[in-house]
This record gives C-alpha cells, structure tokens and sequence, in this order.
C-alpha cells in the first residue's frame, strides 16, 4: 500500500476524511493487519483464534468500511462476532464481558458528518494507540502481501439486553422518583440505547434528535461546543425538566444540563460521583489535570486516594489498570470505571446521579452548587508557531512562583490560582485552561497569560 497514512493514524485511533486517504481500501488493510497484529500478541501467534467483535456507529460511510474491514479480517483468518450499530461503551463491552480477542468499531465519534474512522481495543477492550499497537497496525499495513489462509466467518451476536442489564445490575427502579428528562443524543448511534436503558423507569422522557441520521441535520455530535446544547437548554426550560442529557456522536461522552439550563462542566460530575461512590467506600479516584482542585478536595476529604492524570482515554485506561483506580473522570466528559472493565460508564454515571436527586429529594443545581468553589475558565486555544518554546517561556516567566507538574503540558499551581498550557498533538495549537479562588483572581490571571502567549500567535 503507497498511501501517506500519518495524516490520519492519531495518537488514539486512525481518524480523517471520509474519501482522501480514509477509504475502503484502508479498511481492507486495516482488517487484514488489525488480526495479523492481535496474531503477534497471542501466545499460539498464528495458530490463534482470533475472534475480532466488529462494531460500526450511523455515519453515512459506516456501512461500507464496516463491510471492508470485515472483508479484511476474514481474509487474514479471523473470525468476526458482528454486533452491527452501537455506541463505543457497548462496543467496549462486548469485547471484554464476553471474552473475545479485540474489536474494531468504525467511528469518528464528535467529529462532523464526513469524518469517519476506527477505534481498535485488545482483549479485555484495552485500548490499541499510538505508543501500544498503532504504529505496528500501520507497519502492517503498508508492508502486507496477500497470502492464502484459511478464511473467517461472521456471527452476528445481539449485545444490547445484556449491556442495559449490565448497566442496571446495581440499581433498582424503586430507587428512583419520577424525573422529566430531557435527552439529546444528536441524531448519532447514542440513541438506539435510550428507549432500552430507561423502559422500566420510571421517568418521562423527551428524546430530541432520536432519529438516526449520519448526516447530522440538527448539529454537530460534539456537547462540549456550547453551540451544540442550545436546543437541549431550550427544551429543558421550556418543558420545565429536571435535567438535560447529551451524549456525543459514538455515546462516549455525557454532558448534564441542569433544570435551570445550565451546562455542568465534566469536572463537578467528576466530582458528584466520586462524592457519592466515596460514601459507599473509600476508593481510588482519578482526573485529567485540568479538572478543579474540588475535584481532590472532595476525594480526599471523603477519605478517597486522589490521583492525577493526563487526558486521553488509552492513557487513563492504562493508568487507572497500573493503579487500581475504581473511578475515573475527564473535563471533557468521559468516565470511567473498575467495575466497567475500566471503560467508559455513562450511562453508570446518569444513573447514579439520578439515584442521589431521588435519595436527597434534591436538584441537579442544589447537588452541583457546593462543588462549584473556585472559578474556572473555559479552554483557550491559541495557533502559534513554536509550541515547544511558547511552553517553556512560559514556565520560565513563573519560573520559582509555584508547583510544577507535567504529566501533561505545563502545569503550575500557586496558593489561589493555577493554570495548564498543553500543546496539541495533531495542530500548531496549544491549550489554556485557567482556575482561581475568585473571577476577579481569574480574570487578572488570565489576561495576562493570553497576552503573554499572544507574543508567540493568535487565539482561535
């Protein structure tokens, strides 16, 4: 194979325009290399059994990857367990509840309509990224020569019963009061879980945007853009909810929205969770370095191990299975759990929450209101040349001022303020996120760090 692939191999999965370099042919190659790949790592090498769970989100480019790459798995000899259309939790799932060897889902999670691409997961659903497989999966894709082997076969295999059980196996709908719930689930794979996980609730909800369209009319799956959520807040006020609910284009993210519209940053529902988990039992708790101290403070204040991380889901998923780690939460709205084969738990977190608002007789703004202590920005991102020498710059203009970390990007902390700089890995970007003890605090800190940084490029 002749194509440039480093456009496209990312740091956590393989990711791009649906059409240039991603196409039908990558998927071929990429199914013939993923079992050649899971082939090296078993202990039988060839004479394996491969058994590959094959999983594909709504995209209009789904189906025909997702028929590519099968293609390709078989030809290398690996045998497919199809589960068709799923969110990536359920995809995770499959592979590790019921054992199989590795699993490939076609997604382009957030990204708009005409990306597309593929999440690759070993036994056990750990994650293959850069630094763990990927780059050996791309090797072998560019070096494969056609060989004759005993070809696979395809069982389709229906998961979604036992992932709502799965998912409910700790709760009880008698735990729960009656909710009007508002659900955005952006037209994407999301919701085809929705009706199923909530059937013995007892809830009302108003799925908006519940129809499946790859093509996503309404707005982009991406709940993080503010933009994103506007119709979910309306809808929340004008229905006069409880809360309101968003999963992002593959169902890994969840973004709450709170009776009174407000958007809930993923840092407080990292923290509520963790509050309620630590009253059950004193447990590990984990989260990405640009989440609030509170984060911490209630960790440890409830007896919990606190530790930090960096973001991006293969590292966390490493570091919580290294660690220990029961819980684990990013600002961008992936959680994570033990008892969730250290995978994503979204619908674990909603329903937890919503179990504390039945159990406290208490809103989603009256639970979330003691957490929100300290002032925190939203990301900045700046376009500048040198990302390298605007990190160090920057560290050497607090140079002695405070604690330094850099578990991921530049991080210093102060006695009232802190701030993280982390570079991007694909563009000419960096990072900012800003928190302090007051808005006044913050808006000082702040405007001077943007000036700073403008010397070296531009805010996006």
């Amino acid at each position: 194979m002749e194509k440039d692939l480093s456009s496209i191999f990312k740091a956590y999965d393989i990711r791009g325009i649906y059409g240039e370099v991603l196409d039908e042919e990558l998927a071929f190659q990429t199914g013939r290399a993923f079992v050649r790949f899971l082939e090296s790592k078993a202990k039988g090498g060839r004479n394996s059994k491969i058994r590959v769970v094959v999983a594909q989100d709504n995209r209009l480019s789904s189906p025909s990857l997702s028929a590519s790459l099968k293609k390709g798995i078989m030809d290398s000899g690996g045998d497919i367990i199809d589960i068709g259309l799923a969110p990536t939790p359920m995809f995770y799932f499959a592979v590790a509840f019921y054992g199989f060897e590795g699993g490939v889902i076609v997604t382009s999670s957030h990204n708009p309509p005409e990306y597309n691409g593929f999440k690759m997961v070993r036994e056990k659903a750990i994650p293959i990224s850069g630094n763990s497989g990927l780059s050996e999966i791309k090797k072998l894709i560019l070096a494969l020569e056609p060989q004759k082997r005993r070809k696979g076969k395809i069982i389709e295999k229906e998961v979604l019963e036992d992932y709502i059980a799965f998912n409910w196996h700790d709760f009880l709908t008698k735990d729960f009061r009656k909710f009007n719930i508002v659900i955005d689930t952006a037209n994407s794979v999301s919701g085809i879980i929705i009706q199923a996980i909530f059937q013995e609730a007892p809830f009302n909800i108003d799925h908006i945007f519940k129809e499946l369209n790859g093509s996503f009319p309404n707005h982009n799956p991406d709940p993080l853009k503010r933009e994103n959520l506007l119709s979910l807040k309306k809808a929340v006020l004008t229905e006069k909810a409880d809360l309101g609910i968003a999963f992002d284009g593959d169902g890994d993210r969840i973004v709450f929205v709170t009776e009174n519209g407000e958007i809930i940053t993923g840092d407080m529902i990292t923290a509520l969770v963790a509050e309620i988990m630590l009253k059950k039992a004193k447990l590990k708790v984990m989260a990405d370095i640009t989440s609030s101290n509170i984060v911490r403070e209630t960790v440890e204040g409830l007896g919990g191990i606190y530790l930090d991380c960096t973001r991006g889901h293969s590292l966390i998923k490493e570091k919580m299975r290294k660690e220990d780690v029961d819980f684990a939460g990013e600002f961008s709205g992936h959680y994570y759990a033990k008892s969730h084969y250290f995978c994503e738990c979204p619908f674990m977190v909603m329903l937890l929450i919503l179990k504390e608002m039945s159990k406290r007789k208490k809103t989603l703004s009256e639970l979330i209101s003691p957490l929100q202590k300290y002032c925190h920005s939203q990301e900045l991102n700046f376009k500048v040349q040198d990302k390298k020498k605007t990190l160090d710059d920057l560290e050497n203009k607090f140079s002695g001022q405070g604690k330094v970390s850099k578990i991921d990007g530049l991080k210093i902390t102060f006695p009232d303020w802190w701030f993280n700089l982390r570079p991007s890995n694909t563009e000419p970007v960096v990072r900012l996120m800003v928190e302090a003890d007051n808005k006044t605090l913050l808006k000082k800190k702040l405007d001077e760090i943007v000036s700073f940084i403008g010397q070296y490029g531009e805010l996006k």
